[in-house]
């Protein structure tokens, strides 16, 4: 039996990403909301949370995206600070978890510890971390910390930044807080830790502010995909956001997880996988197919397109036709700037360019094709009626390829009203999807364990789980 059979549970469960810096949300239709008013967030964590969605994901940029040396304004850019955000979702909600993305390079332990276990807490145990790195001295000019931290040494400030966490978030004892009036004190004596640090990445001595909440730790999310940010997942995280969606690919995905979680010393199944996904669906494959035209058509816009090479070729381009070949010249940089995020840094521009328009020639494509096709999330996005699309789902839990999917609407806030109306439905009717939740907190409804930190000396048994 394959690896990636050991975590499957015949179920998937769902999350939402809603996005912030990027181009894939249709903000040009009459139909887009704003993507930075209170209702907008309110919407879509909602009616997320009516489909039983495990999760609802805020990504964040650090710094507005540039283009040519100006802001970026072809795109959506910019929105309200992550977790102020989920905090207000925390008081509307009931079920769903709360994810922030936050950088491990441009904050401190112990202030982000305390704020991510206070969203935790006033929530009651359903806050979550999505743990990114930054190393690119562009974003560090906002922290007067440009460029001070080398490329290979992201992961391991980022390794000492969630230990640090972890120590934080364990330092008060089970008993700590009085169980009632008749107590002598409020917080027992001698109940909390001090923790200190004192190596290469942080020098600290912090009493930390806070009891454990319901689930103990925020939930841990990491998306690296390098073998190092694989490596660093299976040590620290709870739950991986995979760039992996197609199932044969996601299989593989799986078993690599697998083996590294083990070698890690922790059971097969202690990480869960939620690739990254958008979803067109329709009534009919046909209704689907004419939708993903039209979404397609209206995700990257001529001036869009145009604008995307413009940064590998790193000059204006204006003089091209969208409709027409790619560029025949080369670009005037070698390797491209991270002004656009991290998916171009360190790219060389000119082999890049090379390859591209040997590409697009040999299959008859345009800039606006190409760019159309190159620039979605995880390609051609999940596409059918909405049965189809059930019964591949049901084939992904039987598999047990991924745990579940992190959905990107394409459309705010009404993106995912056909996937919660039409498909969720079709998803329990196959067995596959949950009909309400396991429990109260993210933890629970993610099926999983205690913080490794917190299990005491469980031992792993042949197969991987835990004795």
């Amino acid at each position: 039996m394959s690896n990636h059979r050991v975590a499957g549970n015949g179920k998937i469960q769902f999350g939402v990403f809603f996005q912030g810096v990027n181009h894939t949300t249709v903000w040009r239709a009459p139909q887009s909301g704003s993507q930075t008013d209170f209702e907008s967030f309110r919407r879509v964590a909602q009616t997320a949370e009516r489909g039983l969605f495990s999760a609802f994901f805020l990504g964040e940029g650090l710094r507005l995206r540039e283009h040519l040396g100006k802001i970026h304004d072809l795109d959506v850019a910019g929105r309200p600070d992550a977790q102020t955000a989920l905090a207000s979702l925390a008081a509307i909600t009931n079920h769903i978890g709360l994810v922030a993305t936050q950088n491990t390079t441009y904050n401190d332990p112990a202030d982000l510890a305390h704020r991510l276990a206070s969203l935790d807490i006033l929530s009651g145990g359903r806050a979550a971390w999505n743990i990114v790195t930054t190393d690119n001295a562009w974003t560090g000019a906002n922290f007067r910390r440009g460029g001070f931290l080398a490329h290979e040494d992201r992961y391991v400030r980022a390794e000492a930044f969630v230990q640090t966490s972890k120590a934080i978030w364990d330092s008060w004892d089970d008993e700590a807080i009085a169980s009632g009036p008749e107590a002598k004190r409020w917080l027992a004596e001698g109940a909390i830790s001090e923790v200190r640090r004192s190596d290469a990445s942080f020098d600290i001595e912090v009493i930390p502010r806070l009891p454990r909440s319901a689930q103990e730790h925020p939930v841990l999310f990491q998306a690296g995909d390098s073998a190092a940010g694989r490596d660093f997942a299976v040590r620290n995280a709870d739950v991986i956001f995979s760039a992996h969606p197609e199932l044969e690919d996601a299989k593989k995905f799986r078993d690599d997880i697998v083996a590294r979680t083990l070698k890690a010393g922790r059971p097969a199944d202690d990480v869960k996988i939620f690739p990254g996904q958008e979803f067109i669906l329709g009534a009919t494959a046909k209704e689907a197919e004419e939708k993903h035209r039209w979404v397609r058509e209206h995700q990257v816009g001529p001036e869009t397109a145009i604008a995307y090479l413009e940064q590998f070729w790193g000059r204006t381009l204006s003089e091209y036709d969208p409709d027409g070949p790619l560029p025949d010249i080369d670009p005037v940089v070698d390797v491209t700037n991270p002004t656009r995020g991290n998916a171009f840094h360190g790219k060389s521009a000119k082999e890049l360019a090379a390859q591209w328009r040997a590409e697009t020639k040999e299959r008859g494509q345009s800039i606006r094709q190409f760019v159309s096709e190159r620039s979605q999330l995880n390609g051609r996005g999940l596409v059918g009626s909405y049965d189809d699309v059930a019964e591949l789902l049901a084939e992904y839990a039987h598999t047990g390829a991924v745990d579940g999917f992190n959905i990107t609407p394409w459309i705010v806030p009404s993106g995912l009203d056909d996937i919660v109306n039409e498909l969720v439905p079709r998803l329990q009717e196959r067995g596959v999807y949950r009909t309400e939740y396991e429990g109260a907190t993210l933890r629970e409804n993610l099926g999983l364990r205690r913080p490794v930190t917190r299990r005491g000396t469980a031992v792993l048994s042949e197969t991987g789980n835990v004795a």
